[in-house]
């Protein structure tokens, strides 16, 4: 079974090494956010699994970091301990209160029912 952090860390490994500090610790957050919004599962594992919620769950590469390219290695170091981080101390967290996010390239068919409340890196953030 799967810890808290290391699902945490894969989703934000997957939906935003690539991106700032700052967008990490925002999906991170949307992630967390879910977490206690009775509208989604009530942890984070089952958060980040809920079906089709999260593009890399479902779309056929391999779910371990460990099998990516080096520099991917590097990022992944550097996520579970961010993940450790801010389950541990919840006040680095932005608050912006966001549920949901899309990369900038797609445009959803729900966005016009959430009130956009960031943009930070190729990610849009709603609640």
């Amino acid at each position: 079974m799967m810890t808290a952090a290391m699902c945490l860390a894969l989703n934000m490994f997957f939906e935003a090494r690539n991106e700032s500090l700052i967008g990490q610790v925002m999906v991170a957050e949307v992630t967390l956010n879910r977490v206690v919004d009775a509208r989604f599962p009530d942890t984070v594992c089952e958060v980040v699994w809920q079906d089709k919620q999260f593009s890399w769950t479902h779309d056929g590469k391999t779910d371990n970091p460990n099998k990516l390219p080096h520099v991917d290695r590097e990022a992944w170091r550097w996520i579970k301990v961010l993940a450790d981080i801010l389950l541990e101390e919840p006040e680095y967290l932005t608050k912006t209160g966001a549920l949901y996010y899309h990369a900038e390239y797609v445009n959803p068919y729900w966005t016009d029912h959430y009130e956009r409340v960031a943009v930070e890196g190729t990610h849009i953030f709603y609640k």
